[in-house]
């Protein structure tokens, strides 16, 4: 009998859903800055710990002028369905104010360094105004967020059965080069300051958990655990129903 790693995984992310904190990170940061915001002011936005589970609590979040988005949750020439930040786009921060993109910033080889951006103050969420918009990304303040190391570890090889008879190939050769990554300018929360033992689910993106050795309050590091989705799932199914 073989046993498809992805039922392993599909268990964890069923237990971890019930269990694990939501929280937000932002694992490729690029600067967001609210051009209209009031000066130094800072907002304190309620997040629930988990939208299925009231007796988890809840927690602030801090909304400020400047803030940090995942990279690729913008794009200049984006296709027709993504529902992300554009030029002249807008998006819900989640838990907080819709934004729109004004502007965007560019050093000298053409990178996208800054993205200038206006709020409508009117849409705070769980406000009487709920107007619509189709995509809702998630954010840290750039000034109140902890910088993060954060691993990325992934199946150690690419694909689901590196013995079965492929063409006379060694199973060395199905090995993942990227089985694991790490990512040294993450910014997280800062409810993650005193992050214990349990894991979190860092929303959108997957469950991560404290490295119980190298962590340290000044330099928080977190391993993945399991991804949201299952990227090998369908990979699996092919290569089952071809025996």
């Amino acid at each position: 009998n073989i046993i498809q790693m992805g039922g392993l995984e599909n268990s964890v992310r069923e237990d971890l859903g019930e269990s694990a904190k939501r929280v937000m990170a932002v694992l490729d940061p690029v600067k967001v800055t609210l051009t209209n915001w009031p000066g130094d002011k800072v907002e304190r936005l309620t997040a629930q710990n988990h939208p299925g589970n009231a007796e988890m609590g809840e927690r602030e979040i801090p909304l400020s002028r400047e803030i940090f988005i995942e990279r690729s949750d913008f794009m200049e020439d984006p296709p027709r369905k993504f529902f992300r930040l554009r030029p002249e786009g807008e998006v819900r921060l989640r838990y907080g104010y819709i934004i729109k993109c004004e502007e965007v910033i560019k050093d000298a080889e053409g990178n996208i360094t800054e993205l200038l951006c206006t709020y409508d103050p009117e849409t705070r969420s769980g406000s009487e105004n709920q107007r619509k918009v189709k995509g809702t990304i998630h954010w840290v303040s750039a000034a109140e967020s902890l910088p993060a190391e954060v691993r990325l570890y992934d199946r150690l090889f690419s694909v689901p059965r590196p013995d079965a008879d492929r063409d006379g190939k060694d199973f060395r050769e199905f090995l993942n080069s990227e089985s694991l990554q790490v990512l040294n300018n993450c910014r997280v929360e800062p409810s993650l300051a005193e992050a214990g033992p349990a894991a979190v689910q860092f929303e959108r993106t997957g469950y991560f958990v404290t490295d119980s050795e190298d962590s340290a309050p000044d330099r928080l590091v977190f391993n993945r655990v399991v991804t949201l989705r299952d990227s090998l799932a369908k990979l699996e199914k092919q290569q089952a129903d071809q025996g």
